[in-house]
Formats: C-alpha cells, structure tokens, sequence
C-alpha cells in the first residue's frame, strides 16, 4: 500500500465529546492524501467507539487501541504506527481549519530548509476567563521567523503544538517524545532546535486551539511552570556555553526570591551569576543570595556583560527589550528573555 504524504497523529483519553470534531477537522481537509492514526490510549468512556465508527466510515482513519500509557507513549505509539512523509500533530480537542495541511505541506516542499512548521492559531477559548492563556496565544502567533522562534525559546514553548507539522527524518535522526517530568512537546523542540533544525511557521491562521478545562497542559505536574524552568534552563545552560561570549558569567535582570530560585538552576551546572539588576531603590546596593544588586545604569556595556532576563510580570519582558536594544545590546549576542 502507498504510504501518505502526511500522517497525523493523535493521541486520545476519554475525549468522546470532542474527539468527533477534531476528526471532522481532518476528513474536511482539502489536502485529501493524509492518513489520521489516533491513538486510544485506554479510555474508559466511549472514545474507542467514537474512533471505530469513523474507521468504519473512511480507510484513512486509522485508529490504534492501547493499555493507558499517558500522553508520551500514546503520541509515539502514533508515530511508530504512522507512514507519511510529514507528520502533523493533532489534539482530540482542538479543530484544524480547511486548508491547514496544504499549506503546510505547500510550505515544507517550498522551503526544503526547513524540518519543522507549524501556523498562526485562533484561541478557541474564555479570553476573559483565561486571559494568561489567550496572552499566550498571542505572544506565540508574533513568533513566525526561525530567528523569532530561535532566540525566543527560553521564554516559552514557542508553538500550539498540535498545529505543528514536521519531517518524518527528523524523529528518525533527533528521536521521538521523551518520558520524563517536564513537557515533552517543549523537550522535542528545544532538542531539535540544539540540534541544528530550522523552524518556521506558515504566516496564516489554520487551527483552532482551545482550552477545555480539562487540557492536560493544566493539570498535570510535568507541565507546571517549574517543570518548564528545569527543562528550558538544562537547554539554556548548553547554549550558553557556546552563544555567552563570557561564559560561565552571567548578570541576572530581576532580583526577586522567584527570579532568583529560577536563575539559581543555571547555577547548579556551572554558571555563575555575577550580579543581580534591579530597579527598585531599596534593593540596589544590597547583596542577596551572595551576590550584589546593581541598578540599570550599572549594567556593563555591550560586550562586557551576557545579560539573561529573568523579569515576569506582564508587559515587562517587552520593555526589559526595549531598553536594551535601545543602549546596543543585541538579543542573542549580548542578552536573552528567559521568563
């Protein structure tokens, strides 16, 4: 049988009430050579039904039924189970809007640079009620160039992971999801990004990507936020030693105890934090956790310093860039956001 140009796969729990749409999404596709493999993964409500009846209905549907693995083993039980050229990921909550393969395939045959794509997303959720995320949201659709995407990715996951499309040599080379206590779709893309992969995103809006209460991404321990930071300062630490010119040394802007329980997982590697950036007058001239807080005006020069921004509150991280880019540092050379 001719394997697909794409595959996309989709891990499944008790998603009965969702799982029909999502499917829809992909039958609806006006790129029509795909095979979906979703994957149940022991889901105790009607979910496996919901799956056999659409098999039934089209031969592209390809549902896998396995013991409950969690969502790692479910997701590479799917790719292992896949054929295609591309392979695209797929929540069993989420929607894909018409046109969302062709372009991204239209998009990976075009740029043959490129491993890994994805799109701009549509928040499918409360923005009142969820306004963190709906933030979120916007903050990654501004993430389009691999440069964007690249220097950025110690904020945050860079992309909606389930609008995201990639090379099926890629995971023969770099690997598949891994197991562990931290996000594995965050893991991947770090891992991938270490390893040289060019990434980019299709600059139209083809998925929907909502916020159910029950999304894994809020429940569960692996996707807390300090999950993120041990993850993300593990990749940050092996880039620094190559990207920080003055390697190990580093001055941390934000010198609150959470900036500082969170740069301090740098330090457990090897880093060494010189000093601390405030702009709060009560806390310049102090000395905490060892090291001193210095103001803005004390920062050293271009050139003379590697500055990592660990400041969070909202709208902040914006003018942290702001200013710096405006007194010549460069993100990237000279500085990153990592909060």
């Amino acid at each position: 049988m001719k394997s697909p140009v794409v595959s996309v796969t989709m891990p499944c729990y008790n998603c009965a009430e969702t799982v029909g749409t999502a499917v829809e999404s992909i039958l609806n596709q006006s790129f029509e050579d795909f095979e979906l493999v979703a994957v149940d993964d022991g889901s105790t409500d009607s979910t496996a039904s919901v799956l056999k009846g659409y098999a039934e209905k089209d031969s592209r549907i390809r549902p896998v039924f396995i013991e409950h693995r969690g969502v790692v083993g479910a997701a590479n039980a799917a790719l292992s189970a896949s054929s295609g050229r591309f392979v695209a990921r797929m929540d069993a909550d989420d929607y894909s809007l018409p046109d969302r393969l062709a372009c991204q395939v239209d998009f990976l045959n075009k740029n043959p640079e490129i491993g890994l794509t994805a799109c701009l997303v549509n928040f499918g959720g409360d923005r009142k009620k969820n306004f963190g995320y709906a933030c979120y949201v916007d903050w990654i659709n501004t993430l389009v160039t691999h440069e964007e995407i690249s220097l950025h990715r110690f904020v945050e996951f860079p992309f909606a992971n389930p609008s995201i499309m990639m090379r099926r040599e890629l995971l023969d080379k770099y690997g598949a999801f891994r197991e562990g206590d931290f996000p594995e779709d965050y893991e991947l893309v770090l891992r991938f990004l270490e390893s040289g992969v060019r990434m980019e995103k299709v600059r139209k809006e083809l998925f929907v990507w909502n916020d159910p209460p029950g999304r894994l991404s809020r429940n569960h321990p692996k996707y807390s936020v300090d999950s993120f930071y041990r993850i993300k300062s593990e990749y940050l630490y092996r880039w620094l030693e190559s990207g920080n010119a003055l390697h190990p040394e580093v001055i941390v802007l934000g010198s609150s105890r959470l900036d500082r329980k969170r740069a301090s997982i740098l330090e457990n590697y090897g880093v060494n934090i010189k000093a601390y950036v405030d702009i709060n007058p009560d806390k310049i001239g102090k000395v905490v956790s060892g090291k001193p807080v210095i103001s803005l005006e004390d920062i050293p020069k271009p050139g003379k310093c590697f500055l990592l921004s660990y400041v969070a509150t909202r709208g902040a991280r914006d003018k942290v860039a702001s200013f710096l880019n405006g007194k010549g540092y460069a993100m990237g050379r000279d500085y990153l956001l990592v909060a």
